[in-house]
């Protein structure tokens, strides 16, 4: 009995693997064909983009595309795959042998967990570096944009054997005047914790330095203040110009969690608005998460005698997939609209999707 659960654990595996794979191509070709290809079609128009330019920005959009089908895709194939089984009687066979539902689901349910934590880690370590170069793609090569341009939240760190010894963070960078706004310097000692902060109004790039303004220097020992001292000019220790900068910046989609934890915490010591960031950065997991979300919600709904049919699959997934992002989309509001805390909001279609589908999975059981 023993061996035939293990051949028929492989069995439901492999099917649901193939209508996810299947999925992930059918999904991804609609997201190409309805955003990627008619961006492309706009910077060959518009910039004249050369051919190696397109081939990059297609490539490196790629990952963005199909981190956002891994939870559609397990939600089609669990319908997919379950919908067939019920309709040609299998899962009666299955049970008449005394296999539970919950037994037979089992497999499915595990695929949809391997692909939750890698997709996390896809979103970690794949998708972040394609979306930086992405945009260099775009910025330098086909928009040719060779000029700095104003932005806010900058940092710059500067590390050293695996420890990071200065850290500046700037609310803002004005380009015409070439100065940092509202600067902030960190310097770290040997065993992480700062001792020494020095904040300035702003900062000005002379040509060979950057020269900070009407401030303050504080001297920390032992995470107390020792002495503080007002300056009206004083050189920020920073080796980059303005150009440098602004290249090494990264937007909140290009970023680890690593990193947006790290500028998160910086951000709230200067007072400044996180959400935003935050909500980026529990959308890191809860999205991926998603795939395990939607895997028990579709294989109950698999076994409905109207899921006989890939139409009838498709048209459930999309009303299915419709209402999830409805309330993504209305989380992220309550999130920026602080009406929630930003991690509730962020995993509101989650905590709702899985109620639904352990309700779905208990009356199948049944």
């Amino acid at each position: 009995m023993r061996l035939k659960i293990r051949i028929l654990d492989k069995y439901i595996f492999r099917e649901v693997f193939l209508s996810f794979l299947f999925a992930i191509c059918a999904f991804s070709a609609v997201f190409i064909g309805s955003g990627t290809l008619f961006r492309i079609a706009q910077y060959i128009t518009d910039y004249g983009a050369s051919l190696p330019s397109i081939i990059k920005i297609f490539v490196f959009s790629l990952p963005g595309v199909v981190m956002w089908t891994f939870p559609m895709s397990m939600l089609l194939a669990s319908l997919l795959t379950f919908g067939r089984l019920s309709s040609a009687s299998e899962i009666t066979a299955m049970k008449s042998c005394g296999i539970g539902f919950g037994r037979i689901a089992a497999p499915a349910i595990l695929l949809g967990f391997v692909v939750s934590v890698g997709a996390v880690l896809f979103n970690e370590h794949v998708v972040p570096r394609a979306n930086t170069a992405y945009r260099n793609v775009i910025y330098y090569e086909i928009e040719g944009n060779s000029g700095m341009k104003s932005q806010e939240h900058l940092i710059i760190k500067e590390i050293e054997n695996g420890k990071i010894q200065r850290l500046v963070y700037a609310r803002s960078f004005e380009a015409e005047q070439q100065r940092l706004m509202g600067v902030s310097l960190q310097i770290f000692g040997a065993d992480g914790k700062v001792t020494h902060v020095e904040n300035a109004e702003y900062a000005e790039w002379t040509g060979t330095e950057w020269i900070m303004h009407k401030g303050d220097v504080y001297e920390i020992a032992d995470e107390h203040l020792e002495r503080r001292m007002r300056f009206e000019r004083q050189v920020l220790p920073v080796q980059k110009d303005p150009r440098q900068i602004i290249r090494e910046q990264k937007k909140p989609e290009e970023m680890t969690m690593r990193e947006l934890r790290h500028q998160i915490a910086l951000m709230q010591t200067q007072y400044v608005n996180t959400t935003k960031l935050e909500t980026e950065l529990y959308q890191r997991i809860s999205i991926p998460m998603a795939s395990l979300i939607f895997t028990l919600i579709g294989v109950p709904l698999g076994l409905q005698p109207t899921r006989n049919s890939s139409s009838a699959g498709f048209a459930m997934s999309v009303i299915i997939i419709f209402i999830y992002y409805a309330l993504m989309t209305m989380g992220n509001a309550f999130a920026r609209g602080e009406v929630l805390p930003a991690m509730l909001a962020v995993w509101l279609p989650n905590i709702v999707g899985m109620v639904a589908g352990g309700i779905l999975l208990r009356r199948a059981s049944q």
